[in-house]
């Protein structure tokens, strides 16, 4: 009995999202209108910007918008980071932070629909990656060129007799 019930109901949201991502779905009593392409093309060339925005696949009102305008946020604290000294940054984070920013750009434009928002945000947190990695393998490389010179500077003050 239970798994009939537990059916039903998966059945019937498997429906409901289908057809909320779709198109909007109109109550049962209105009646069909169609519509030539032309008269749809007159229609959204009389749409405000706003219109278009909230009503575009990539609008306000869906997690297209809202993700890259949060993902924002990790590349702000990727740019705070360019204060920080280089001993104090984390290669494996940001060699992270490098690959997905890199990875997700190419993506974006593959995906139907294509987000440029996400692919922008995406490039530019490749960029702060690339940056912050480049830091500290300068930063690494010092301190090899550093140690090897007074290794030098040691050998040369005992080989020398005072």
């Amino acid at each position: 009995m239970s798994s009939r019930v537990g059916l039903r109901f998966f059945h019937n949201s498997r429906a409901a999202f289908r057809h909320a991502t779709v198109a909007p779905r109109r109550p049962a009593f209105q009646g069909r209108r169609f519509q030539s392409t032309d008269a749809g093309a007159a229609a959204g060339d009389q749409q405000s910007t706003f219109q278009r925005l909230w009503n575009s696949p990539v609008g306000i009102k869906t997690v297209h918008f809202w993700a890259p305008v949060m993902k924002w946020a990790l590349v702000i604290a990727g740019i705070s980071d360019f204060q920080r000294p280089a001993d104090k940054l984390s290669l494996t984070q940001n060699v992270a932070l490098m690959a997905t920013g890199a990875i997700w750009t190419r993506w974006c434009f593959i995906i139907k629909p294509r987000n440029l928002l996400l692919a922008a945000v995406n490039f530019f947190l490749a960029c702060v990656g690339v940056v912050q990695v480049t830091r500290i393998f300068l930063y690494q490389r010092s301190l090899k060129d550093s140690s090897t010179e007074a290794a030098k500077d040691s050998a040369k003050a005992v080989a020398k007799p005072s």
